[in-house]
């Protein structure tokens, strides 16, 4: 597999970690603290899940292709509804727009956006893809891309924040639709 398509599978399975960051930016301040640490959390995720996918391939294929779409549906939606539910409650206690970035939040988050990685992972056992540099490149790709989005949202957030978080949930719900419906096979890849 050429570096230019491990790049584009990259980016593609970095999209949903993109498009998470832009929410956790509409609720926090784009510090570089904020910034870092959700980068770290999606890239290493990804990084690992892949990495995992492959070590696993020969044991779990069945199991990850059946289930991956209904875990990851399940942990947006649930997350999403709890934003949502956040968005109508009294925010005048929050000094950094709500809940931290702590392991409580970023690592469902992370595993919800990174369960494509562990499938990418099996695919790349299974054409015999040699792995490591190849989880290096989705982790490196995941973890700018989440900075981004963190600022990107960041930048949203302060014209819409009464709002943030109910946009913030709706778009996890809406991700977390999109994946189970993909994998359905109910719309194309």
């Amino acid at each position: 597999m050429s570096i230019i398509e491990i790049l584009l599978i990259a980016l593609a399975l970095s999209m949903d970690a993109f498009a998470v960051a832009v929410c956790l930016g509409l609720k926090h301040k784009a510090s570089a603290r904020n910034m870092l640490i959700v980068g770290l959390y999606f890239g290493m995720f990804q990084f690992a899940m892949a990495a995992a996918g492959y070590y696993a391939a020969t044991l779990f294929v069945d199991s990850i292709e059946k289930y991956d779409h209904w875990i990851a549906f399940a942990l947006l939606s649930f997350l999403g509804a709890r934003m949502i539910l956040e968005s109508f409650e009294d925010d005048e206690d929050d000094d950094d727009g709500g809940t931290s970035l702590g392991h409580r939040i970023m690592v469902p988050l992370a595993v919800a956006t990174s369960i494509d990685s562990l499938a990418v992972g099996i695919s790349f056992a299974l054409i015999h893809t040699e792995i490591l540099s190849a989880a290096v490149t989705i982790g490196i790709v995941t973890f700018v891309l989440s900075m981004i989005g963190v600022r990107i949202g960041s930048m949203f957030g302060s014209r819409i924040s009464s709002k943030a978080e109910l946009v913030g949930g709706i778009i996890l719900i809406l991700i977390g639709i999109k994946i189970l419906l993909e994998h359905l096979g109910v719309i194309g890849f």
